[in-house]
C-alpha cells in the first residue's frame, strides 16, 4: 500500500507532540470502509480490503513514510481549563498529500495508551467508532463542513466503560488536528516562541493568502472565527446538537470535530440536551452560537501576545455578524426564499415556536413543507398564511422552489435510533447496518424508495436515549 506522505507537522518537533508506535489492536476486523474517504488520499479502493491496509489502520505495521504520533493540548472542558490534555487514544499515523496537493491527516482513534491518556486504557469502543464514523458522513453530504471517516475496524479486546465492551479503531481523516486548544496549551504554559511557531504552521498550511498581511495573525483569528460561526449557524438550520463543546474540539478549520454524545433535533426544542452528562445543559442546542463565541474567545485570549490591541472585540462582532447572516440565509432557503425581507426574522421565530409549542419533528416538517404540505392544524393556519404572503413577495416559479428546498430540507438525517440499531446488531456481530446507513446518509436530500422506513418519526423507544460522554 503506497501512500504519499508528507508530515509537516511532525517537522515542528517534540514540543509539540510525542513519536510512538500505536499498541495494535488484537483480532482486527476491517467492518466498514468509507470508498469517498479512500479517494481523498488517493488510495484505490481495492486496496482498502488489502492485509497491508488492516495492518496499517489497525496499528499492527507501519508503513514507509508514516510517523506516528501523539499530539498535545489543552482546553476548557465546560468551563473548566484543563492544563494538559493531548491525544489521549489516538494518534496522527501520518499526514499523506493528495494529487489536488491537499495535505490529510489520517488519525487512528483507539491506538492504545499514549504519555496523555491519563491513566485511562486508550481505547476506543466499538460504540463511539460507529457513531462517529457515520456522524462525519452524514454531516459531511448534508454540506457541513467536518472531519471526514475513512474505515471501521472492531475487535475482540475487552474494554470497561459503564459496562464491558469491545474496542475498535477509527481511521478519521482531516486537513488538521489543531485545536483551539492546541493555542490555549502553549499561551498558558507561557511558552510563545513555541505559540508562534504553531500560529505560523498554520498560516503557511491554511491560510497562505494572510501570511503577507500586516497583521496575520489577528486576519487568521476573524477567519477561524467566521469559518466557525459558518458551522454552527449550519448546526442550528440542520438540527445538529453537537454535545461536547469543549475548545479542544474545536478546528481551527470550523470543522465539526470531535464526535461524542451528539444527536439531530427530532421534535423541536430548543434546550434540547444531547448529552446527559450535561447536567447544567452548557452545550443545549440552543446555546450553542454563545459557546461557539466563548470558545472564539478563549482562542482569542491564547492569541494575545501575537495580536494588537483591539482584535478580540472586532472578532467578536464578527462572529455575531457572520453568524447571523449565515443561519438567517439558511433558514430563508428551507423556506424557499431567495430574497430577503426584513420580516423573515420574524416569521422563521413565529415558525420555531410553534413547532416547539406542538413537539413537531423539525426535518420531517421542513421536508413536507418542501412539498407544498401545510396540513398541521388550526394553529398554524395564521403562520401559513403569513408565509404564502410572503411567498407571493418571490419570483422563484412554484416548481423551481420545491426543488430548491428539497435540496435545502433533508428527507434523511442519522437518528439516534438508526445509529442504536446498528450498534446493537454489531456488537452481535453483524455490521450490515452500518453500510446500510452509509448509502443511506450519501444522498440525504434524494427519495431513496426502499429507505421510506428511516424518513420516520422514531419509535417510542428511540425518542429518548441517553448519550453520554464515554467513549
Amino acid at each position: 500500500m503506497k501512500l504519499r506522505f508528507d508530515n509537516q507537522f511532525a517537522r515542528l518537533g517534540d514540543k509539540y507532540s510525542v513519536k510512538m508506535k500505536p499498541r495494535p489492536l488484537p483480532n482486527p476486523k476491517m467492518v466498514s470502509c468509507n470508498l469517498l474517504g479512500a479517494e481523498l488520499i488517493d488510495l484505490p479502493s481495492g486496496e482498502m480490503s488489502s492485509e497491508a491496509a488492516l495492518n496499517f489502520f489497525s496499528g499492527a505495521e507501519i508503513i514507509a513514510g508514516a510517523e506516528p504520533l501523539a499530539m498535545v493540548y489543552a482546553g476548557h472542558q465546560f468551563g473548566g481549563y484543563s492544563p494538559q490534555l493531548g491525544d489521549g487514544r489516538g494518534l496522527l499515523l501520518g499526514q499523506v498529500r493528495n494529487k489536488k496537493n491537499i495535505l490529510w491527516d489520517i488519525h487512528l482513534k483507539g491506538a492504545g495508551q499514549t504519555p496523555f491518556c491519563r491513566g485511562a486504557d486508550g481505547r476506543a469502543v466499538l460504540r463511539s467508532s460507529i457513531r462517529e464514523y457515520l456522524a462525519s458522513e452524514a454531516l459531511h453530504h448534508l454540506g457541513i463542513p467536518t472531519t471526514r471517516a475513512l474505515c471501521l475496524i472492531s475487535s475482540d479486546e475487552p474494554v470497561m466503560r459503564e459496562k464491558m465492551e469491545t474496542a475498535a479503531g477509527l481511521i478519521r481523516l482531516s486537513e488538521n488536528h489543531i485545536r483551539f486548544g492546541s493555542f490555549e496549551y502553549f499561551f498558558y504554559t507561557n511558552q510563545h516562541d513555541e505559540l508562534k511557531k504553531l500560529a505560523d504552521y498554520v498560516l503557511e498550511i491554511h491560510y497562505p493568502d494572510l501570511g503577507d498581511d500586516d497583521s496575520p495573525y489577528d486576519r487568521m483569528l476573524l477567519e477561524i472565527a467566521g469559518r466557525t460561526a459558518d458551522m454552527i449557524a449550519l448546526w442550528q438550520a440542520f438540527g445538529f446538537a453537537h454535545g461536547v463543546m469543549n475548545t479542544d474540539n474545536m478546528s481551527i478549520l470550523g470543522q465539526t470535530f470531535d464526535y461524542g454524545p451528539y444527536g439531530f433535533m427530532e421534535a423541536f426544542d430548543p434546550g434540547y440536551i444531547c448529552n446527559h452528562s450535561d447536567d447544567m445543559g452548557r452545550y443545549a442546542f440552543d446555546q450553542q452560537p454563545n459557546i461557539g463565541l466563548w470558545n472564539c474567545m478563549a482562542l482569542g485570549h491564547a492569541m494575545v501576545p501575537l495580536i494588537m490591541p483591539g482584535t478580540i472585540e472586532h472578532m467578536k462582532s464578527h462572529y455575531q455578524a457572520r453568524f447571523f447572516e449565515c443561519y438567517h440565509q439558511l433558514m430563508r432557503r428551507k423556506l424557499g426564499l431567495e430574497t430577503e425581507a426584513t420580516s423573515d426574522p420574524e416569521l422563521i421565530n413565529w415558525l420555531l415556536t410553534l413547532l416547539k409549542d406542538h413537539k413537531i419533528d423539525y426535518t420531517i416538517f421542513f421536508r413536507a413543507l418542501s412539498d407544498g404540505c401545510s396540513e398541521y392544524g388550526h394553529d398554524f393556519a395564521e403562520w401559513f398564511d403569513s408565509y404564502h404572503k410572503r411567498l407571493e413577495q418571490e419570483k422563484t416559479a412554484p416548481e423551481q422552489r420545491r426543488q430548491n428546498m428539497r435540496a435545502t430540507n433533508p428527507k434523511y438525517i442519522l437518528r439516534n435510533y438508526l445509529v442504536q440499531t446498528a450498534i446493537e446488531q454489531a456488537e452481535q456481530g453483524n455490521f450490515s447496518e452500518i453500510d446500510k446507513l452509509l448509502e443511506l446518509l450519501n444522498n440525504p436530500f434524494c427519495d431513496q424508495p426502499h429507505f421510506d422506513s428511516y424518513a420516520a418519526e422514531p419509535p417510542e423507544w428511540g425518542r429518548h436515549l441517553e448519550i453520554s460522554c464515554s467513549s
